[in-house]
């Protein structure tokens, strides 16, 4: 049987899904980023169950489809956002999932609150929060890796998103945000 896991994004994450899963006694055949494969149909009371669990350490089982091209959409948005993609994020949603970018836009909209875009500027914020902290390059170095036009763009946008300058922030550093509450 096959479930899809929600808010699943590192190594970290497949680790815990499968603890819960071993601690229910689920037999399973494999463990990756947003889905589970068990080895056996399960039950009509075992998956609220295992619902409830996840939940628990922050995770949520996956009922539709929606919600499925929505986590597909996060996760893609979080890789560009750490590669630094210089591609359109509409093209490459588009050309990933294989969808209209409307389509993809209306539905990520209704489901999250937000556009996809300001999703991507959050994630894109946080990786310059991350290699802030790591003080091993300078700005301008942050902002040509993460493919933003200029120095001056990335620290227009730092600050609309935090209220600080970048300069500020490395001074007096603040909270970062874990990948899935950005």
């Amino acid at each position: 049987m096959e479930l899809k896991v929600k808010n699943m994004v590192c190594p970290r994450c497949i680790m815990v899904v499968r603890d819960v899963l071993q601690a229910m006694q689920i037999a399973v055949k494999s463990v990756s980023l947003g889905r589970v494969e068990t080895e056996n149909e399960l039950g009509k009371d075992t998956i609220p169950e295992l619902g409830r669990r996840l939940r628990e350490v922050g995770f949520e089982l996956m009922c539709d489809h929606n919600d499925d091209v929505v986590e597909r959409v996060k996760m893609l948005v979080m890789e560009m956002a750490r590669r630094g993609e210089n591609e359109s994020v509409s093209k490459e949603l588009s050309a990933s999932l294989g969808m209209d970018y409307k389509h993809i836009s209306r539905l990520f909209t209704a489901h999250e609150g937000r556009t996809v875009e300001n999703y991507y500027i959050s994630h894109r914020i946080e990786r310059v929060k991350e290699l802030l902290a790591y003080d091993e390059l300078s700005l301008k170095e942050i902002a040509y890796q993460l493919g933003y036009s200029s120095t001056a763009h990335l620290s227009r946008q730092f600050k609309q998103v935090t209220g600080v300058t970048p300069t500020q922030y490395k001074l007096q550093p603040g909270e970062r945000k874990g990948l899935t509450e950005v």
